[in-house]
């Protein structure tokens, strides 16, 4: 049985990134996100406790409830969110 998302955001670019999600921001208590690439590359930045994940294609990136993040773009990327309320797998 696979989950799916309840919410699934537009797609992407890196013009069309809004500024909430290149600045920092968090998800609300119970709501996991999952940062999908679909073309390129981004940096997901968390800030407690500091680190950063490579995300791409391959390799998408969750995001916990309430941890405060953001994401850095260096270059042409396409990407979207989804929001699930349990931790989503990364397949």
């Amino acid at each position: 049985m696979s989950q799916a998302p309840y919410k699934v955001t537009p797609i992407f670019d890196e013009t069309t990134l809004p500024e909430a999600i290149r600045n920092e921001h968090r998800t609300k208590a119970g709501t996991w996100g999952l940062l999908r690439v679909l073309e390129g590359a981004v940096t997901l930045v968390f800030i407690d406790p500091a680190r950063e994940v490579a995300v791409s294609k391959d390799r998408p990136a969750p995001i916990p409830p309430e941890a405060p993040h953001f994401v850095k773009v260096d270059g042409p990327m396409r990407l979207q969110v989804e929001f699930y309320r349990e931790q989503p797998s990364t397949q």
